[in-house]
């Protein structure tokens, strides 16, 4: 890997800090760490990040906030990385935006692996879709910074984190057929077995906010997925 790649590590226990850049970086990784969320948020300021990996437990703002504020905010991929690993614990990671949750402790070897998949997946995304903070489709506003959707006439339409996340995903691949599996994986993690059947459920819901017939905004592709059928448009 190229040590253009900047990876921030957020956790408020400086070994555990310390241990994770010194394994990472020697592998090429440039290696940037913060002990809490403010400090997360002026490093991310300050410089280019391309992945996060995030404490849940820390002081102030906890790491479940900070994922669901990060992944409203068009965020960089975001691993967990936590002592707290039930079961409950990994669906409120994933729930809230991270793309991998992990518990400690962690084979380096393990996060090592998980972390070079996060960037082979998070550069699969078109970069100019990405980093778009605003979204326009048939009149309605995507607002990834304020975690937002607005129909046409500008009202306010509330969406649960599921919802949003997975609209997300939807925007960022216009027009390309995602299987049930694709759609887990870029909205969940690739931890998502447990949302399986609710996926259905979610796409019922999101075409039940935008007012829409089944197939104008996003198409059932039989035995294959969902299509998102509008043109999006940066703004």
């Amino acid at each position: 890997m190229s040590d253009a790649v900047n990876i921030l590590v957020v956790d408020d226990d400086p070994g555990i800090r310390d241990v994770i850049a010194k394994s990472l970086g020697a592998h090429g990784f440039q290696v940037f760490t913060a002990p809490d969320a403010k400090s997360m948020d002026r490093a991310i300021a300050a410089r280019r990040i391309d992945l996060v990996i995030l404490d849940v437990l820390m002081p102030g703002e906890d790491g479940i906030s900070a994922c669901r504020r990060l992944a409203a905010a068009g965020r960089p991929p975001i691993i967990m990385l936590s002592a707290m690993d039930k079961p409950i614990d990994r669906v409120d990671g994933l729930e809230s935006g991270a793309d991998y949750y992990l518990g400690k402790p962690c084979n380096p070897h393990e996060l090592l692996a998980v972390v070079r998949a996060t960037l082979r997946r998070s550069t699969a995304v078109d970069p100019a879709q990405h980093r778009a903070r605003r979204v326009e489709f048939l009149g309605w506003t995507v607002d990834f910074s304020a975690h937002e959707l607005k129909d046409p006439d500008g009202v306010l339409v509330h969406l649960t984190d599921g919802e949003f996340v997975v609209l997300r995903a939807f925007v960022e691949r216009p027009r390309r057929v995602l299987s049930r599996e694709q759609l887990l994986d870029v909205a969940r993690g690739p931890d998502s077995e447990s949302f399986d059947r609710a996926v259905d459920v979610q796409v019922s819901r999101l075409r039940r906010k935008l007012k829409a017939a089944d197939d104008q905004f996003i198409r059932t592709v039989r035995n294959e997925g969902y299509m998102f059928t509008p043109t999006v448009r940066k703004l």
